[in-house]
């Protein structure tokens, strides 16, 4: 059973590296592709927030690549260099979903809410779960124990409704982002498929992590009740 948990982390693991190879790829093709409106990516983040009435969030530029994130705590949109300074059709649909997540922020959208609530639990349950699984398995913890196995994969299933609750939260932004859009006429009809295309691929990456922690999971919940009927 451990050779089929090595297995699925195997599979997943080169799945996920050619999705974000892909997204890599889709995000250089639209970097190209400048943005008819001739705005920034912090110029179209500052517009959208404005037009959507929030004042209280700031955007900043950050270090690294496909580093863009919205940080809840402080209420930052958080551009990498390339997005924050870029006019491309990347630029403006990385920093419309972004805001995306700060509209849903300011309208208390239930799911971001939820996630952002799991927050710290997660933060426990991913840095401790795969030891605690280890040593439940008796893999160099000596000859395992059911009850420490369980609660492995009790912490580890936290980790996994985090992934699954970040689906909608993602699928969610960037709709918001991809509506703001085109009504905003940010895009035209050309550039609006881009930056669908673009935010497809990226939210995608979640879905393979996704898929991927429910397969370990599974693994693990077999593992378990194998043992227990032995």
């Amino acid at each position: 059973m451990t050779t089929s948990i090595l297995l699925v982390s195997v599979v997943f693991m080169v799945i996920g590296m050619i999705v974000q190879g892909r997204l890599r790829s889709k995000f250089a093709q639209y970097s190209k592709m400048p943005v008819t409106g001739g705005l920034s990516g912090a110029e179209v983040a500052e517009k959208m927030l404005r037009e959507n009435g929030i004042y209280d969030v700031q955007i900043i530029s950050v270090q690294g690549q496909l580093t863009d994130h919205y940080n809840p705590m402080n209420k930052t949109v958080n551009l990498s260099a390339d997005v924050y300074n870029g006019r491309s059709v990347a630029a403006s649909a990385v920093a419309a979903h972004e805001c995306g997540h700060a509209v849903q922020h300011a309208t208390a959208y239930s799911m971001l809410t939820l996630r952002s609530k799991l927050v710290p639990l997660v933060q426990v349950s991913s840095s401790f779960s795969q030891w605690v699984i280890l040593a439940g398995l008796g893999l160099g913890f000596g000859s395992g124990n059911n009850t420490i196995l369980l609660i492995g994969i009790a912490l580890f299933a936290l980790s996994t409704l985090f992934a699954l609750i970040t689906l909608p939260v993602e699928f969610d932004a960037s709709n918001r982002a991809l509506a703001w859009m085109q009504t905003a006429n940010i895009t035209t009809a050309s550039e609006q498929e881009g930056a669908k295309d673009a935010l497809k691929w990226a939210a995608l990456t979640y879905v393979v992590a996704a898929l991927a922690s429910i397969a370990m999971l599974l693994q693990y919940v077999m593992i378990f009740l194998g043992r227990r009927d032995d």
